[in-house]
């Protein structure tokens, strides 16, 4: 983009030099030829008004008293009828340039200079010329540069959007380009991505909601049902233990189903290095933190590898961090360990603040629940794509505020291509 940016500007400039240039240097050209003619007529109407008053006054001609007239290197040649030419000055030679002015009783005077420095003088000119329009060819190339930079930078920017975006990054970007059109793809990505997490929370949390009541109609059920099992009429006793037994498959039926949904929305996971990918992440949190007076320890020991998406990921730690940013106090740390249960990592968000209240710590993850005037999304939304990769996102401490998110590490298929492995129906 940026090279079809800069060539478009440059054969702009480029046509517009041609069609500017082409006819100023002509223009130039000619320009110095007609000075040069009108120089020498001026000079010879000059001789001949002299000449006139001497022929008029019956006065013999004599050029000595016109040689001021006369250029330097040039020739002057006076012509009357019936007498002889009389010349005064240095002859050009052939290649020369030369006017002619009337003069009374049918008599003309010639003034010629010799063409050689008449053309050096258009050369120079229409060097100049060529110099000016190249001049201005490589003023509109930085121009140019400088244009296309400031544009492709802000199209990157925006692709690059749109591509966290599709990987499950929604947080709004507040960058904007100062350029309409791309000024309003940003509003139209910062909607899309608003919308979209509504969408996934919504998603989520009724994907849980109708997990949470089947499982407890089905257990009510299976509890009623097992007491008939062992009833005294044969005919009761049978019908309830095939009753138990579809409730049974009910329930199985149910497993299967959430962990395929949850094996579709874990299709984009991959194994991700936890001391490259946190230090990426905190980076943009850096610079706001310091510029509260606020510092960011980042700690992930060497070869931690967990599970996930990308783009959840760096949302759900974003989240966290933009927490701490907005309800602690202190330093934030944000560091990776591996879980008490094998095949679980741990990443940790915390600040040296007040923590929080006893009585907002079981809501802190309900939807539209904020203790501190913000929208009530964002923790809920974290915990959801957290769920979404398979993970769990827990408040493990109060005082301080402590927020750990539980994560998968790699399965033996997810380092060796080929080596299959079961899938974990419910989350770590």
């Amino acid at each position: 983009m940026r090279r079809r940016i800069l060539l478009a500007i440059l054969l702009a400039v480029a046509v517009t030099g041609a069609a500017l240039g082409i006819p100023l240097g002509i223009t130039a050209w000619t320009l110095v030829e007609t000075l040069a003619r009108d120089d020498l007529v001026a000079s010879g109407q000059r001789i001949a008004a002299t000449l006139d008053d001497d022929l008029a006054n019956g006065r013999p001609i004599v050029l000595e008293g016109v040689r001021a007239a006369v250029p330097s290197d040039g020739l002057l040649t006076v012509r009357q009828r019936g007498q002889a030419d009389l010349h005064y000055g240095v002859d050009p030679s052939t290649n020369a340039i030369a006017e002619t002015v009337p003069i009374a009783r049918e008599g003309t005077v010639t003034l010629a200079i010799p063409a050689g420095p008449l053309r050096a003088t258009q050369t120079q000119v229409t060097a100049g010329v060529v110099l000016l329009v190249l001049l201005s060819v490589g003023t509109g190339t930085v121009v140019a540069t400088v244009t296309a930079r400031r544009l492709a930078q802000p199209l990157r920017h925006v692709a690059e959007r749109a591509a966290r975006l599709g990987g499950g990054d929604f947080r709004p970007d507040p960058k904007r380009y100062r350029v309409g059109e791309l000024d309003m793809v940003a509003e139209a990505l910062d909607s899309s991505g608003t919308a979209l997490a509504q969408l996934v929370q919504r998603e989520r949390q009724l994907v849980g909601d109708v997990s949470h009541q089947l499982r407890s109609r089905l257990t009510a059920l299976q509890l009623r049902l097992e007491p008939l099992t062992g009833h005294e009429d044969p005919e009761v006793a049978e019908d309830a233990l095939a009753a138990q037994e579809q409730a049974d498959r009910l329930a199985e039926a149910l497993d299967e189903l959430l962990a395929a949904a949850r094996a579709a929305s874990e299709e984009s996971a991959e194994v991700v290095e936890l001391p490259v990918a946190l230090p990426e992440i905190a980076e943009e949190w850096m610079h706001q933190l310091r510029a509260e007076g606020r510092n960011l320890r980042v700690r992930a020991g060497d070869g931690l590898l967990v599970r996930a998406t990308p783009g959840r990921l760096r949302e759900v730690v974003g989240v966290l961090l933009d927490n701490a940013r907005r309800h602690g106090a202190g330093t934030v740390t944000l560091a990776a360990r591996r879980g008490d249960t094998e095949g679980t990592v741990v990443v940790d968000v915390s600040d040296t603040g007040a923590g929080v209240p006893d009585e907002l710590a079981p809501h802190i993850f309900d939807r539209g629940f904020s203790g501190g005037g913000s929208t009530g999304v964002g923790l809920a939304l974290a915990r959801a794509l957290a769920e979404a990769d398979g993970g769990r996102l827990e408040l493990s401490g109060k005082r301080p505020a402590v927020f750990s998110l539980f994560l998968r590490a790699p399965r033996p298929a997810d380092l060796v291509p080929g080596v299959s492995w079961p899938a974990a129906r419910t989350p770590r």
